[in-house]
């Protein structure tokens, strides 16, 4: 295997890893926060309709994004009502919400456009371009260095390199800062928190809300960087697969990357095949190399939700005693 062919296999690792990472890291506010969120898929759906929607409108990505964010922040805040407001219960507040997206973008996409569910294919401008790095160009040359930089690390769109860089955010977030040590001490124990005198329901709305931020980016990025245009159902369970990272990777901020990395990876798989053919030296169906992502998202909640523990106080409501 050569190195151009490797890179190849990256490159789309960290392009079909990007909305895991983000999706995850989202549940893992919400979830610190003791906000239990299965309607990440729900969200990241009517961020890339609103997304692509209005970026073809407007012919500008950036709007486009705007707007997404928008839409998902809508659902967080639906789910916020209903499971920190009204003390509801989270589970069924996140499947409501991954159905009325699931339906509702449908149905807008088929009244505004006419073109069975979907929006018109984007062009330049509403899409978001690859970004080259600086030096990319004149360091291609250099052996083994130069293609990494300039074809595995540059030439990603923007939205790629502000998820990585969500990455080390999220760790100073919460492990540095007096907002992460709050967040934090919600999801274990909110009772102490409100006898500090600090807003549990404050604190819980604004996780929810950082997580429909990720979101409404995850939701966009697949509709105008990933694919060029929404189409039904195109989160293809990715909210599903993100929450399985996070319980994987233990609501820790490193690790899930490398849980979404390697999610990313074996969605890449199929698209070369005749790597793997070689490499176990047998023909696999195709069907079963697209299939492996969810295989995995089913042996990790069958083999890690009882060994990775959640924060104490997730997916319970609190009420403030008098």
């Amino acid at each position: 295997m050569d190195l151009v062919t490797i890179i190849q296999i990256l490159d789309s690792t960290l392009r079909a890893a990007t909305p895991l990472l983000l999706a995850c890291l989202a549940g893992l506010f919400s979830e610190r926060a003791g906000i239990f969120d299965i309607g990440l898929e729900g969200k990241m759906l009517a961020a890339a309709f609103m997304g692509a929607a209005m970026a073809y409108v407007s012919g500008n990505a950036w709007i486009g994004l705007l707007c997404g964010i928008g839409a998902s922040l809508l659902l967080s805040g639906v789910h916020g009502l209903a499971s920190i407001t009204f003390r509801g219960n989270q589970l069924i507040s996140g499947v409501a919400i991954n159905f009325l997206a699931a339906g509702l973008t449908v149905v807008m996409a088929q009244s505004w456009f006419g073109q069975g569910g979907r929006t018109p294919q984007l062009v330049e401008g509403a899409r978001f371009e690859p970004v080259t790095l600086p030096f990319a160009e004149a360091l291609s040359g250099v052996p083994v260095l130069g293609p990494i930089y300039a074809d595995l690390i540059s030439g990603h769109t923007i939205l790629v390199y502000i998820a990585f860089a969500c990455v080390p955010l999220t760790w100073w977030v919460l492990y540095r800062t007096r907002f992460g040590l709050r967040l934090r001490a919600v999801g274990e124990n909110p009772a102490a928190v409100d006898t500090a005198g600090i807003s549990v329901v404050g604190l819980r709305f604004a996780a929810v809300g950082i997580c429909g931020v990720l979101c409404g980016i995850a939701g966009v990025y697949l509709a105008t960087a990933l694919q060029a245009g929404f189409v039904k159902d195109m989160s293809a369970g990715r909210g599903f697969i993100a929450l399985a990272a996070l319980i994987f990777a233990k609501w820790r901020p490193w690790y899930a990357m490398i849980a979404c990395l390697l999610f990313g990876f074996l969605q890449a798989i199929p698209l070369r095949p005749d790597l793997l053919e070689k490499f176990v030296g047998m023909r696999i169906n195709g069907q079963l190399l697209e299939a492996l992502p969810y295989i995995l998202t089913v042996v990790i909640l069958a083999g890690f939700v009882g060994k990775a523990i959640p924060p104490r106080a997730g997916g319970e409501p609190y009420v403030k005693e008098r």
